[in-house]
């Protein structure tokens, strides 16, 4: 069994409903190493810090090339199992969602996120039917080079508003059936909704986690298997970026940067 192959065996079985998987998402091959260093099973990386640590939008803007590069540079620099935010895909049709796959499988990505989001557009869903034909893709691009790719199907109900728990149970039940391994749903922090997803939806429930939701424990008693911050940890890098800034440029102090890593421990995670 190839070492790729292994990973993607761990993936999989970290997915344990009531013993979540904690993913503290990365955007760059440095922040994968500092939450590798502290201690987590698998690293996933943030559409949204992807694209702009490269100068673009998150929401289907950053090209198929520059999305992968990028995972391969954060496979690279861990030995952890990655999986990747894809977003919708890059790629307008189901062959071309596919042949993204496979090219982050290439990268070394063993899991993937697809959504079914379809950005500033109207309806703000993919059709189910579409949207199935793009998760069939993502496992026949997988099966075809052999690997039990961990598939979490992101459906975007609450965070777009365009439905309820039972438009959500639904669309879980047709992407289950058309491949996926995993439902994610972010958007809800309302413990009854959670546990009635997780009651409803027969594979692993992935929420999405930050300031106002449930604790990891309480996410865990709920039976949630995975818990993502998604972009919150780069917009949290960010701002300090901008407090810093700020500080510097209005008071000519650097309070910002306190407590901050320090050079030494920074430097020899790159080594």
């Amino acid at each position: 069994m190839s070492e790729h192959h292994s990973r993607a065996d761990l993936f999989r079985s970290l997915h344990i409903p009531g013993t979540p998987l904690v993913l503290v998402n990365a955007w760059d091959a440095a922040s994968a190493r500092i939450v590798a260093a502290a201690g987590v099973g698998a690293v996933a990386t943030t559409s949204a810090g992807v694209a702009w640590s490269l100068g673009a939008a998150d929401g289907d803007v950053l090209g198929r090339d520059a999305a992968v590069g990028l995972v391969g540079r954060i496979t690279a620099a861990v030995s952890l199992p990655v999986t990747a935010d894809i977003e919708s895909g890059y790629g307008a049709t189901p062959a071309e969602v596919g042949v993204t796959t496979r090219a982050v499988l290439d990268a070394g990505a063993v899991g993937v996120n697809v959504e079914d989001a379809r950005r500033a557009e109207s309806p703000p869903l993919r059709d189910v039917a579409d949207q199935c034909a793009r998760i069939a893709a993502v496992r026949g691009a997988a099966d075809a080079a052999g690997l039990p790719l961990f598939l979490n199907a992101r459906i975007d109900t609450f965070l777009s508003g365009a439905g309820g728990i039972d438009e959500t149970v639904a669309r879980a039940a047709a992407y289950l059936a058309a491949g996926a391994d995993g439902i994610f749903v972010p958007g809800v922090v309302d413990p009854e909704t959670i546990r009635g997803l997780v009651q409803a939806v027969p594979a692993p429930l992935n929420v999405l986690a930050g300031p106002g939701a449930p604790t990891v424990g309480e996410l865990a008693r709920l039976g949630v298997a995975r818990v993502s911050l998604g972009s919150s940890v780069a917009e949290a890098a960010y701002t300090v970026a901008r407090r810093a800034a700020d500080e510097a440029l209005a008071a000519g102090t650097y309070g910002a940067l306190a407590d901050a890593l320090d050079y030494g421990t920074l430097n020899s995670l790159m080594r």
